[in-house]
Order: C-alpha cells, then structure tokens, then sequence
C-alpha cells in the first residue's frame, strides 16, 4: 500500500495582486494603451500586467502571444519584479514563447525565491529535486520546500512530507512526515490527505487508526485521487475501518480503474470474476485483467492467462494463455512460472519442450510453489526410471 507522490513541477499561474489593482485602476477601454504606455516608460508593474495580458489572451483586441508575454515579462523581471520573474521561470521551463531551457528556468525561479515568493520557492525545490537545469541536491530541495512551507505552500507541504517519509534529504523520521501531510490535508491537498490516509493505515508517525485512514482517503478519493480510491475499496473489501461492503469496495474500485490505477483494474476484475459486489461477469473480468495486464501488472497477466486457459470471459486460446503467462511468469510470479512449465510439458500453446518445463518448474519451486516442487521432483525421477538405469 506503500506509494508516495512522485515529485513533478506544478506550474502555477496567478495574477499578483499588484497587477490586478494597476489594471483596477485603468477604465477597461483604455486598459491595454494605457499598460502599454506605462510599460515603455519603465513601470515594471505595468510590463508585467502587460506580459499577464499576452499569456492570457486578457483584454479587448489582445491575442495570445508567448512571445510578447516573454518579452514584457523579461523587461520586469530584469527591474527585479518577483512575479515576473516567476513568470519568467515558467514560460523558459515550458518552452512557450521561448526556446525551453531549464537551466533559465531554474535561474529565473531562484531569483524570485530569493525575494520571498512561494510558489518560486516550491519550483526551485522541485528543480532541485529533479536536477532539471542545475545539480540535483535532495538537501537543498528540502530547503526550498521548507520556505515554500513555512509560508503554508501546500504543495511544498506535501513534498517535504515524502522527503521525510522517504528520507530524502533529511534523516527519515514519520513523525515530521505526518506533520507537513496534514499541514497541506488541511487546506485540502489531495494528494497530502491520501499520504495521510496511508500513515493512520500503516501507523507511521501516528497510532495506527484505521478509521482515520479511512476518513483521509475518502477526502483525497472524493476529489479524485485515483490510489485513495483504490486504498479506499480496499478498506471496504477487507472491513478494515469501515463495515465490509463489496458493493461500495466495487464502486471505488471502478473510479480508481477508469482512472487508469492498473491494481484497482485487477481487483475490479476479480470481483467480476467472483460475483462479489458486483454480478458475476467473466467477460468484464477478462476485460479488466486486460487493461491491468497491458500495464505490466504480473497477477493481471497470470489471472488473464488463466481466462485464456480456461476459455472463460474470451475464446480458449492457449498460445494466448502461454503468452500471457510468459509474460507474468518473466516478472517471477510463481504461479504463472508453474503453469507455464505445464504449458511446456504438455505442449500447450507452446512447442512440447521438458527441458523449457523443467526451467520453469526449477524457477516455479525455487519461489516456494509447492506444485512446482513437486513436478520437478517427478520429471527429475524420470530421467532414470527408462530401461537400463539401475
């Protein structure tokens, strides 16, 4: 259950205050002459208000041009404009206007950092975290989403959460972990509440509780983070925090699955398969093992080699079962290691091949598959039970 946040770079685009109250200030007519007048006598907030309109689109006769907004942008950032430069940072980090270049982009995003802004603070943790554009330093990433956090940046909240948990950067310690997680939960992060959801479920940094796990996973699950969905089905599969329900488990399963979360796809297609809180549908379960499969998922992959086997959900194919089961097995599933050593044996889907069988079944018992163990045994036997061997 243990999965945390990937760290990706959150481009927030937000009209500062003080370009707001300049445009307040102008009758909406004469908005853009006026911007432009200002803007070519210096006023670093009217080029940057001027540079917003460009990206935008904003404003009468004003059509979006990267360029231009590039281009007012730099004349701002240049007279030290922290928005701007911000600004500045994002469009050289996207390539929109100007030739992508992070190491720029990482420059521009310092320069507002250093005066204070958040969101820069929160992107140059972020580069640092990645190394896009400079050395990746995990230490100073920290370091960044600390200001960023310290200033109640929920994004950076929740990353200096997973640089605690992960012990990146800092030593490892859940506790400060749960902190920032719920810092950022408490203004509604969703991810930050899934990751809280996950430390009450496994009891780190807190008392395991697993009510609570269920309440933070339901926040995230209900905004639409697809792993609280699917942690969320689990507690409603397993009657862990909640009364055991297969129907409601099925339903968070489903908005997980159509999100693309390759295990709720699986668990969505084992209740078909079983009828649990759903009507039993082979067909739908063969679906949905098919869509985890594609994904890599190894018991997506053994369980629709199985369908395939077994002629259940789709035609009996077994050149397709062996496939599938090559491919679950080459990720060391024992089960699928085992049942492609038959397939071997017996010649199914695949050319007969004992020493391919044996292979298999050596690597199917060597991962404890009993069955495995057993018809190694039996093939081994019989290499001198043949006339002449005494």
């Amino acid at each position: 259950m243990m999965n945390y946040s990937k760290h990706v770079i959150g481009i927030f685009l937000v009209l500062a205050g003080t370009g707001i109250g300049f445009c307040q200030r102008v009758e909406k007519e004469n908005l853009f002459s006026e911007l432009l007048k200002s803007a070519e006598q210096g006023d670093a907030t009217a080029q940057y208000s001027l540079g917003v309109m460009y990206y935008y689109g904003y404003g009468e006769g004003v059509e979006k041009d990267f360029h231009q907004a590039a281009e007012w942008f730099s004349r701002a950032a240049d007279q030290g404009n922290a928005e701007a430069q911000h600004f500045l940072g994002v469009i050289y980090a996207t390539g929109e206007g100007v030739p992508q270049d992070k190491q720029q982009a990482a420059e521009w995003f310092r320069k507002a950092a250093e005066q204070g802004k958040a969101e820069a603070q929160f992107q140059v943790g972020v580069i640092y975290y990645n190394g896009d554009g400079i050395t990746q330093d995990k230490s100073q990433a920290v370091e960044w989403y600390h200001k960023a956090a310290e200033q109640g940046f929920a994004a950076a909240q929740n990353n200096l959460g997973n640089m605690y948990c992960n012990g990146e950067g800092v030593s490892h310690d859940y506790r400060q972990a749960e902190e920032w997680f719920r810092k950022a939960a408490e203004q509604g992060g969703a991810e930050a509440q899934y990751n809280l959801g996950l430390r009450y479920a496994n009891g780190e940094g807190v008392t395991q509780d697993y009510q609570q796990a269920v309440e933070w996973y339901r926040k995230a699950a209900e905004q639409g983070n697809a792993q609280a969905q699917y942690n969320l089905g689990n507690m409603y599969y397993d009657g862990q925090g909640v009364t055991q329900d297969y129907q409601k488990a099925a339903e968070w399963f489903r908005k997980a699955a159509e999100q693309g979360n390759a295990k709720a796809q699986l668990f969505l297609g084992v209740m078909y398969a079983e009828g649990e809180g759903v009507p039993q549908d082979k067909q739908q379960a063969a679906e949905w093992y098919y869509k985890a499969a594609e994904q890599g998922l190894a018991l997506a992959q053994y369980n629709l080699g199985c369908m395939y086997n077994n002629g259940e959900g789709v035609e009996k194919d077994f050149r397709q079962a062996a496939e599938w089961c090559r491919k679950a097995a080459e990720q060391g599933d024992a089960k699928a290691q085992f049942n492609l050593g038959l397939k071997y044996n017996e010649g199914k889907g695949v050319t007969q091949d004992y020493s391919k069988a044996a292979k298999w079944y050596q690597k199917a018992a060597e991962n404890g598959n009993a069955s495995a163990q057993f018809n190694l045994g039996i093939h081994i036997q019989s290499l001198f039970s043949f006339e002449g061997v005494f």
